[in-house]
């Protein structure tokens, strides 16, 4: 399963899922590196970034932003 972390509330990372609902992870169990807008993949007790995906989103949102202003 795949999740985009939202936001940080105290020691929990809300993130949405596929089906735009949301769920909390304790932020231990992140890697240290994540941060809002990440992608993550769960695989069983494995949570991992999937930098291509995030870099894809980043972007996508960059060029949505572009397009907002011209």
């Amino acid at each position: 399963m795949k999740v985009i972390i939202n936001r940080f509330e105290g020691s929990y990372a809300v993130c949405e899922k596929e089906d735009k609902t949301m769920m909390d992870i304790n932020s231990s169990e992140l890697p240290s590196e994540a941060k809002e807008g990440d992608v993550l993949v769960l695989d069983n007790n494995t949570i991992i970034i999937d930098i291509e995906e995030t870099e894809k989103r980043h972007r996508d949102i960059q060029v949505l932003t572009d397009d907002l202003w011209e």
